[in-house]
């Protein structure tokens, strides 16, 4: 109606209803929600929850769900088979065993089970499942390996058998790519048109000031492990590949030059990336790609470092805009590389560049 004006209604009236629309709803949402979670404080509008399983996973729960009074919930109890009562802990009382679930069921008012049971009862779930479907209680399972799982896993389905994919990633779905992909490349066009007077000027004081090749090409691993050539400014004095590949860079490092150490405090030095971005090797935001000698290495110590390989590296990234560069810590800057990989939206990486731009390309750590 808007665009294409079939009935003859005002614009101006459309537009006007749109915009009031989306802010009364939304006042509405945050009106809802709030008096929703103070309610739910007072002990109003509750969802009484039984768990089933009074071990390490059941008190896990319970603690977890205590923390999140908003919610709603309150823990009328627990059901174990090996336990009759708490040795230590201000938990809700263990009520009976498993076996006795329809009997709590009937003589008490239970909104939700959670199944909290260690993999060796999986053959009790189907009993139990049975019995809240016939009370008309919902059940929700605790699997007993869900520290292996990532913060948001989702189930697939493959010749119609539900599979638990362990690590969900948005950029596995085509759209996302695509659109990742495009804003990738019209980034890096404008960018290298527009710095390209800047990128001029720093070739030639290159050149002047020291021997050797303008572009420095330095093996790194990628999207899917694989290795590509990664191009920067040549900040050092000119050395073999061996001791390039194979060293970190320090705060006085002697192999830097004069001009390469200006070039490295002010990333200057990683202008040449956008060609990678053009060429396919990396995205604009992602995880920063690394050396094949120190993948390796660090692949035997950090617990999930592989992960970062499940999307295009990037020339900047969540990490690295919260000021996780140079001589910092590896562990925290792969858990914020995992969780911009599970996380990841347009608006996501427009954010990361945002907040790169406004720290400025200055950093202590960069060596």
């Amino acid at each position: 109606m808007f665009i294409f004006k079939e009935l003859n209604i005002s614009r101006s009236f459309l537009f006007l209803f749109l915009v009031n629309n989306i802010l009364g709803i939304s006042f509405y949402r945050y009106i809802l929600k709030l008096s929703l979670k103070r309610l739910r404080e007072k002990g109003y509008n509750r969802q009484f929850v039984l768990i089933v399983g009074a071990g390490t996973l059941g008190k896990k729960f319970y603690s977890n769900l205590m923390q999140h009074p908003d919610l709603g919930y309150e823990v009328v109890g627990f059901l174990d088979d090996f336990q009759t009562s708490h040795e230590n802990g201000n938990y809700k009382p263990i009520l009976g065993q498993v076996d006795e679930l329809e009997a709590i069921l009937n003589k008490m008012l239970i909104d939700e089970v959670i199944i909290a049971l260690p993999l060796d009862a999986h053959q009790k779930y189907g009993r139990i499942i049975n019995l809240c479907e016939k009370a008309g209680v919902k059940t929700l399972i605790i699997p007993d390996f869900f520290d292996y799982l990532p913060s948001k896993p989702y189930f697939d389905n493959f010749a119609g058998i539900p599979l638990i994919n362990v690590r969900d990633i948005p950029l596995d779905e085509f759209r996302n790519r695509f659109l990742k992909r495009a804003f990738d490349i019209i980034f890096s066009l404008l960018a290298i048109i527009i710095t390209s007077p800047l990128l001029i000027l720093i070739a030639i004081g290159i050149k002047l000031t020291s021997p050797g090749e303008i572009i420095f090409k330095q093996e790194r691993v990628g999207l899917n492990r694989r290795h590509f050539m990664m191009y920067k400014f040549r900040s050092m004095k000119v050395q073999t590949d061996d001791s390039s590949d194979t060293q970190w860079t320090t705060q006085d490092d002697p192999r830097k030059t004069k001009f390469g150490a200006f070039l490295r405090k002010t990333s200057l030095d990683e202008s040449p990336q956008f060609f990678n971005v053009l060429f396919g090797h990396m995205s604009v935001v992602g995880p920063r790609p690394e050396r094949p000698y120190f993948v390796e290495q660090f692949k035997e110590e950090i617990p999930k470092y592989m992960v970062k390989h499940h999307i295009r590296p990037g020339i900047t990234g969540w990490a690295q805009s919260n000021g996780l560069r140079g001589d910092t810590s590896i562990e925290e800057r792969i858990k914020h590389d995992i969780f911009y990989i599970e996380n990841w939206s347009f608006l996501f990486d427009i954010k990361i560049i945002w907040k790169t731009i406004i720290n400025g390309f200055i950093n202590k750590n960069a060596y």
